[in-house]
């Protein structure tokens, strides 16, 4: 069974069984409609539900649209590739793809390239910062509302392992915002004068990102 909903065809998969007294609508990640439903339910009462819930089935289909979108394409730097799945052993990055083993965990590979080129980023920064600080240790993690902290005390700054994904430009803000810390544990004019001195165009780069401080 096919039917339209605002111009978009949809297949229609309908599953009796005997143990469902009523009828349930999903849409799958294959992009169909799905109706769980018993065995006396006819077709002109499915397709009457189907009508009924036209706007609740355009929103599970977006939804799986864009998750499926998301689990097709890798950004990396700024940068979206397209995920290829081979039979190889490790991550290959090339000019447009990423290629795979579709049970290769692709955060650990993403942490690798971050140790790498978060510590190269936090040297670039050190070496031009204004003043005089002392080195910091630096720690990488996923955090959910925050791009970077600076513990003052301990002199560690901890990253965001979701900087890996952005541009280079905005991981230099945020090592740029918490090696100022350093200086200026608080957010007063002196410390965004300090980031200003570094990154120029900091606050364009902050509400790019809408960050967390």
């Amino acid at each position: 069974m096919k039917v339209v909903i605002d111009n978009q065809e949809f297949e229609v998969i309908i599953v009796r069984k005997k143990t469902n007294k009523n009828t349930y609508l999903r849409v799958n990640d294959d992009l169909n409609i799905y109706v769980t439903t018993n065995y006396y339910t006819k077709d002109k009462e499915i397709l009457k539900l189907i009508e009924d819930n036209k706007k609740a089935i355009i929103r599970m289909y977006e939804r799986q649209s864009r998750r499926k979108e998301q689990e097709e394409t890798f950004t990396y730097l700024g940068k979206k590739y397209d995920i290829v799945y081979l039979n190889t052993k490790d991550a290959i990055l090339r000019e447009t793809r990423l290629l795979i083993n579709k049970d290769y965990d692709i955060n650990k590979w993403l942490l690798k390239q971050a140790k790498v080129i978060f510590q190269e980023e936090l040297d670039k920064i050190y070496n031009i910062f204004p003043t005089s600080i002392p080195y910091p240790s630096l720690t990488i993690r996923s955090m959910k509302t925050r791009w970077g902290v600076c513990n003052v005390r301990t002199k560690r700054v901890t990253l965001n392992l979701e900087l890996i994904k952005k541009d280079i430009k905005y991981l230099d803000y945020v090592i740029a915002h918490e090696l100022s810390h350093l200086v200026y544990p608080d957010h007063s004019k002196s410390f965004w004068s300090l980031v200003e001195k570094i990154i120029p165009n900091y606050k364009l780069l902050r509400k790019e990102m809408r960050n967390y401080e």
